[in-house]
């Protein structure tokens, strides 16, 4: 399928790895120009190379997406973005007894208010424009949820509720705001909550991957390709109808039928 993108530009920030690189390898392969973003110089210039080798243009930021010379820096990079990928590390798996104020606002700032200052900085345009996607990466622990993890879902659900209705402002002019919602995926997220898990347990890494992907209906982990495959699809021009969702990408884990 023509996703229709050939010649847009997208910001995807966070993307020199994990579920950020696979959502910009698979705007690349429609043919999207992008600005990528990272906060490692060698990751990030090795994953522009390797989006440069599929024929589109690449542009490198670097540093923290949370930081406003940063957004500045990937507004300057990419003036008039037609999809706007919004992504950031989370605050680390920690019990939330060990959260202080300074922590508790820094994990809302990664996670609810980065995302709502580049919406606020790029809506307006693409609504003049007639064509904009947005696409938040959140989690399936908004909605389910994992022990250790309570400060990053609880901003994440926090950025959800906000854009509720504002996601619904402006797709009469062909802007579209939705979200995906990763459950389990082989990142070096998730590596890090199995050793979180195998020191709770007292079991070996292995092991705690082994019954955690067993819990899961598919049987095993997500990919970052797949999971920017879905991402393409909300950027793409067959998607204008689709505004204000929360799209669960998880091998069927969390059991509802609604």
């Amino acid at each position: 399928m023509d996703m229709g993108l050939k010649g847009r530009k997208a910001i995807v920030c966070a993307s020199s790895r994990g579920l950020g690189k696979g959502c910009a390898a698979a705007l690349a392969d429609e043919g999207v120009d992008l600005v990528i973003n990272g906060r490692n110089p060698d990751a990030t210039n090795a994953t522009a190379d390797e989006l440069r080798a599929r024929g589109v243009e690449v542009t490198v930021v670097l540093g923290d997406v949370s930081d406003p010379a940063t957004q500045d820096a990937l507004l300057a990079a990419c003036p008039e973005p037609d999809i706007l990928v919004n992504n950031n590390a989370g605050p680390k798996l920690r019990d939330f007894r060990e959260l202080d104020r300074e922590a508790i606002l820094a994990g809302v700032t990664q996670n609810m208010v980065t995302p709502i200052e580049l919406i606020q900085k790029v809506l307006d345009g693409m609504a003049e424009r007639k064509f904009g996607r947005i696409v938040n990466i959140t989690s399936m622990s908004v909605y389910s949820p994992i022990a250790g993890l309570d400060l990053s879902s609880g901003a994440r659900a926090g950025l959800t509720s906000f854009l509720a209705s504002i996601s619904r402002s402006a797709i009469d002019r062909n802007v579209t705001i939705n979200a995906i919602l990763p459950g389990k995926f082989d990142t070096d997220r998730i590596r890090a909550g199995l050793e979180f898990g195998a020191k709770k347990s007292g079991s070996s890494i292995e092991a705690e991957r082994e019954r955690q992907e067993h819990a899961i209906p598919a049987g095993r982990f997500g990919t970052p390709e797949e999971f920017g495959r879905t991402c393409a699809f909300l950027c793409s021009a067959h998607a204008g109808y689709i505004t204000g969702q929360n799209i669960k990408l998880d091998g069927g884990l969390f059991a509802s039928a609604f």
